[in-house]
Formats: structure tokens, C-alpha cells, sequence
């Protein structure tokens, strides 16, 4: 029956056997990941229950919206979630990207310094923060333009903290450290909670009163701990990768401390209003309904993960982690070794979205990048990285970097669906 279901889907038996192959040796990787879910589950229902979610918490506001009753349970949940004093959850926090910039933006000075102790951020960021420019010799908003340097420290080689070189970069002025969690568009290993906590821990024995934000996209109910519960000051992230569930159709989030949350807020809105302002609209159904499910529909993208890896594994393909590894994010990067075939895969699995499979994605100048970059999205909500997705920029190693999958069955269904169209051009 579902031989022939994928058959009517574009794939032929040889794609469909390496699926059913590769599926036969995982059960035991998903029962450990349901046991996760389920912790997370249990987890998200008890903070629900604890601030009592009601009906008339779904009605929202408009205008100023204040006492929006709606809003402000939300961020109680947020904050008990990530076991913080405060939490900021809005839609007009447009993406992650933009979450990440209030918590920065908010919480930094003139004269302040930013430290990453994990290499180079996010490529978004690198505008925000004032590396590289607007493409017109500018830096237009950035930190750099309002006074605040920053400084990196790499990883090592084998992905480990270069700790001494961290203690050398901590100085008078630096105010805050960032670290992100997941990897980006690089070829290092993605951080666990516990690591992360390591790190923070060294920090602190060095400059007990830095500030220290975790990017925690793609990491979200991954674990059962956050890195707020390890001494983050802030976790930031967006509304549309884990935190949604696949329903909430915008929005990002900042928990932590209450004076890091409400300079975000001041930021977000001005100052003398914080966090007092901003109507919800109607989104707050979606956005407690996708809270509540996102333990369940981050399983399926770690399931589908694991999967993808040991496919292209099998396929002779760098994986990065491998199949074995364990989780602490849902990205998987696939080094292709050329811009043909990354094309190739994100044509496959854009073939395999519900929505516009009929398009064929091609390389394009998005905003806050420093290459073309090809995206495969076929999602329900626009850009929606919890749902099956794929991304790359076309540069050396020709990396794609897969996430997402709101059910394991279509996730699979989309990964066998770009082995196919790299074979249909004679990549395999």
C-alpha cells in the first residue's frame, strides 16, 4: 500500500527500498525521542495548567492593546516553560533574526563590547552586529554604528571551546556574550544544553555580571532543559521554527531575566511603554494550540533528521551529525560538493511540499546574506523552518541544510524525494 503510494509520488522501487531499509534500523533512535516528547509535553501542559489558560485567553486585542489578558498568560507560560522571571512573545517580532536584534540592541550600550565565544554568528546577524556591511560601504543601524566593538573566538578544530583564547577576549567592557546554539550555515557541530551550560559556567567564574544570550533556534524541546535552566540570562528564538508547532504564522520570543526582557520590550516599542503595548490580534489561538504541540511536531523533525542522515550517509555523502549522534537541534546538513547538486536536493524536496510543489526553487540575493542562497519551502506559513524545508548558500562545500517536517511521514516522503531528483539527473 505505501509502495504504491510513493510510487504514485514520483519515486521508483530502488529509492523506495533505501527508505525502507534505512527506517528498519532507526525504531529504537524514535522510541527515545517519543520518550523526550513526551517529557516536553507534560511540561508544556504543566505550565498551561499552572497559569490557567482559559478561553478568554484566545480573544486578543487591538489598538494599544493594553490588558490583554491573552498576551500576558502567554508569556507566563513562556517564562515557566524556559524557568525564567519574564518572557516576551509577539507577533510583531517578525523572525528570529529580529528577536535576536531587540535582546542585542536592547541590553547593549555605546562603548559596550559583544563577545562569541563560538565563532562567527548566524549570517543575518553579521549586518546587525556591524561585521560586514549593507552592500553599500554602510552599516547602517548596526551595533558597530552605535558604538558597541565585538570581538569572536573560534572553535577549535574538533569543535571544542578554546577556553584559554575565551578568558583573553573577556575584558573591562565586554557586556554581553552570545552563543548560538545551533549551527548555522557552518560545518561545526551544534551545541547541546549541557555543553552550553559549561561554557556559561567558565564564563561566570571569570565576569560573575556579564549578560549571556543563547540564539536558541532549531533547539527548542529538542532536550528536556534549556539553556536558561543552565544560567543563560536569555533565550531567544522564533515563533515560526519549534516554539510554533506549525501553526503560529509569525512571531518570535526572548525569556529570561526581567530587566534583559524589558529592555527588549523598550526596544520593541519604546521606552515609558515596554512590554505594555501590542495588540495580539487573533493569533493567540494559534500561537497557545502550536505552543502545546510543538514537543510532538519537534519529534517529527528530529525523527526526520536522523533519517535524512543515515540516507545520505548510505549514499556516501558527508552528514553532519551523523545518524548515530545524538540531537541537540533539528538541523542536518548534507555537504553535496557542488552548486548542482544542491540544487538538485532542494528541487526534490520543494517537489515534495503540499504547498507550491509545482515551483522549482532557484539561487537568489536574499537580504542579510553574503552569497546566493536557494531555499525549498513549501510551507503553510511562509518560511516556516518547522516544516519540511531545505537551504543553502551556494558556496564551498555546497552544504544543504534540512529541518523540519510537521509529521515523520512526509518528512521521509521529502528526503527520499531529493534522492530522487539528485538520481533523475544522474547524480547517483
Amino acid at each position: 500500500m505505501i509502495r504504491e503510494a510513493y510510487k504514485r509520488l514520483g519515486l521508483d522501487d530502488e529509492v523506495i527500498d533505501l527508505g525502507e531499509s534505512v527506517r528498519s534500523g532507526l525504531k529504537e533512535r524514535f522510541s527515545d525521542i517519543d520518550e523526550r516528547a513526551e517529557a516536553n509535553q507534560l511540561k508544556v501542559l504543566a505550565a498551561m495548567q499552572k497559569e490557567q489558560v482559559s478561553e478568554a485567553c484566545l480573544l486578543g486585542t487591538t489598538g494599544y492593546g493594553y490588558n490583554d489578558l491573552g498576551r500576558d498568560t502567554l508569556e507566563k507560560v513562556y517564562a515557566d516553560i524556559f524557568r525564567t522571571e519574564d518572557a516576551l512573545v509577539r507577533p510583531q517580532i517578525s523572525c528570529g533574526t529580529h528577536a535576536l536584534a531587540l535582546a542585542l540592541m536592547g541590553n547593549l550600550r555605546p562603548g559596550d563590547e559583544l563577545l562569541s565565544p563560538v565563532g562567527k554568528p548566524y549570517d543575518t546577524l553579521e549586518e546587525v552586529i556591524g561585521i560586514r556591511d549593507d552592500g553599500d560601504g554602510h552599516s547602517s543601524g548596526s551595533l558597530k554604528e552605535y558604538g558597541v566593538s565585538y570581538r569572536q573566538v573560534d572553535l577549535k578544530a574538533d569543535g571544542s571551546f578554546d577556553y584559554p583564547a575565551i578568558e583573553a577576549a573577556i575584558k573591562e567592557k565586554t557586556r554581553l556574550v552570545t552563543i548560538q546554539r545551533s549551527k548555522g550555515y557552518q560545518t561545526r557541530p551544534s551545541l547541546s544544553v549541557e555543553r552550553i551550560g559549561e561554557l556559561i559556567s567558565f564564563i561566570r567564574n571569570i565576569k560573575p555580571e556579564v549578560v549571556i544570550m543563547v540564539d536558541n533556534c532549531y533547539g527548542e524541546f529538542v532536550q528536556t532543559i534549556e539553556p536558561t535552566e543552565v544560567g543563560a540570562d536569555m533565550a531567544v528564538g522564533s515563533l515560526i521554527k519549534n516554539p510554533g508547532g506549525g501553526l503560529c504564522p509569525c512571531g518570535g520570543y526572548i525569556a529570561g531575566t526581567k530587566i534583559c526582557v524589558e529592555n527588549a520590550a523598550k526596544r520593541l516599542s519604546s521606552p515609558g511603554l515596554g512590554k505594555e503595548v501590542g495588540a495580539s490580534l487573533a493569533v493567540l489561538p494559534a500561537f497557545f494550540q502550536g505552543l502545546f504541540l510543538a514537543p510532538v511536531v519537534t519529534a517529527s523533525a528530529l525523527k526526520t533528521a536522523i533519517f535524512a542522515s543515515a540516507v545520505y550517509e548510505r549514499l556516501g555523502f558527508p552528514v553532519l551529525p551523523d545518524s548515530k549522534e545524538e540531537r541537540v537541534d533539528i538541523i542536518q546538513a548534507v555537504t553535496l560538493g557542488s552548486a548542482e547538486k544542491l540544487i538538485a536536493f532542494c528541487e526534490g524536496i520543494q517537489a515534495a511540499a503540499p504547498v507550491d510543489s509545482h515551483v522549482r526553487p532557484e539561487p537568489w540575493d536574499m537580504p542579510g546574506y553574503d552569497a546566493q542562497v536557494i531555499m525549498a519551502a513549501g510551507a503553510f506559513v511562509s518560511g516556516s523552518s518547522i516544516e519540511l524545508s531545505a537551504d543553502g548558500p551556494l558556496r564551498e562545500p555546497y552544504a544543504a541544510y534540512f529541518q523540519g517536517g510537521l509529521s515523520f511521514y512526509h518528512g521521509a516522503y521529502g528526503i527520499l524525494k531529493s534522492v530522487q531528483s539528485l538520481k533523475n539527473k544522474g547524480f547517483l
